[in-house]
């Protein structure tokens, strides 16, 4: 079993170099961290400042086009409507079927097929074998 022991004890605080030359490199490299984290985050805001403009467009647009879907949309359920079609097939020259005249002919039968193409018949056998297991 092992046994927890914290990150710094008396022991391990005495041997951590304090001097004042460790201090101000750490402190040198921290700020140096820091500088770069700053600038890179004002880079990104910078190149990404018309993000939220072109968003509210994008949006405005496509409210735009939403409205302008369903307004084309009714226009064309409109022209589609059965009553519409009606009419311009009768102006076109559409006549009902109980008004047409009709014509009737007799339907021949079929013909059977020449003896050519009918297939060979030759006699036809069956075999079955049966065997127990």
């Amino acid at each position: 079993m092992t046994h927890f022991r914290p990150p710094f004890t008396l022991d391990t605080l005495s041997t951590l170099d304090t001097s004042v030359s460790t201090w101000r490199g750490r402190a040198v490299r921290y700020l140096l961290i820091y500088l770069a984290l700053l600038v890179t985050l004002v880079s990104v805001r910078a190149l990404t400042y018309d993000v939220r403009k072109n968003l509210r467009d994008a949006q405005f647009r496509e409210g735009q086009l939403i409205s302008q879907r369903d307004s084309l949309s009714l226009d064309v359920q409109s022209l589609e409507s059965l009553q519409r079609v009606r009419n311009w097939a009768f102006a076109n020259g559409m006549r009902r079927f109980a008004e047409a005249t009709k014509v009737t002919q007799d339907i021949a039968p079929p013909r059977p097929p020449a003896a050519s193409m009918l297939p060979p018949t030759s006699p036809r056998t069956v075999e079955v074998k049966i065997q127990w297991k």
